[in-house]
């Protein structure tokens, strides 16, 4: 993935770097995972993942409870995944999924943060094409693991390259093969400290730092709302 899923890992972890944006966001995870799949982790897999996902980020245990209670709530509203594409400022190409209640709130939203960047939604379907959809794990780099090993264990799992960095160490497959990665992980006994689904760029585009700088802003807005769940951009 290199360079441009670094910049993108960077700019994700500055963005997400305050918790009052993130919790609620993995809370939202976690409590439509249960309220799909029942509340038992150990049945539900898409559960465990959110729960996964939100110890990797510090959410403290009361919060994960309490969003997996609140799935069984006769009040809690229906949350719906619902995504949007769009271009931004100076033509990047915008990919948001979102979580929500009230679609109608949600659109109205995602269109003026796009508008008052000077970009706009456009159709569905009309940038999907542009990502490639991909199923994405990480792991601590303890020295134990040998990704070249590992990497021909879960060839047949479906998993297509494997990144090292100092500290981590990144699974990459089709999406339609997170259930089959994630099981043979899970056999081998090797924590996953995150996974989820992404969208990388089939063309990355370099932007310089003042487009980058105004990107961001628009970026910040999207970030800002609890119903946006990921973004996923161009960007080289």
């Amino acid at each position: 993935m290199g360079r441009a899923f670094e910049y993108r890992r960077a700019a994700k972890e500055k963005r997400w770097g305050k918790m009052s944006k993130l919790f609620p966001k993995l809370g939202k995870a976690i409590t439509m995972a249960a309220k799909e799949g029942g509340q038992d982790p150990a049945t539900n897999a898409k559960l465990r993942t959110a729960i996964q996902n939100a110890k990797a980020e510090n959410m403290p245990k009361d919060n994960i409870e309490a969003a997996i209670k609140r799935a069984s709530q006769k009040d809690i509203a229906a949350f719906t995944q619902v995504d949007y594409e769009g271009k931004g400022p100076h033509g990047v190409l915008v990919y948001v999924e979102c979580a929500t209640d009230n679609p109608t709130r949600t659109v109205a939203n995602v269109k003026s943060y796009f508008n008052k960047a000077g970009g706009s939604v456009v159709p569905n379907g009309q940038l999907e094409f542009m990502f490639n959809r991909k199923s994405v794990f990480e792991l601590e780099n303890t020295g134990s693991i040998d990704p070249e090993e590992l990497e021909l264990e879960l060839i047949d799992a479906g998993c297509e390259e494997i990144e090292v960095t100092d500290d981590r160490i990144f699974i990459y497959g089709d999406y339609t093969a997170f259930g089959t990665i994630g099981s043979a992980l899970e056999e081998r006994g090797i924590a996953v400290l995150k996974s989820n689904l992404e969208r990388f760029p089939t063309t990355p585009v370099e932007f310089t730092e003042e487009q980058l700088a105004d990107i961001e802003k628009m970026m910040d807005k999207f970030d800002d709302d609890d119903d946006v769940q990921q973004i996923f951009t161009n960007m080289g």
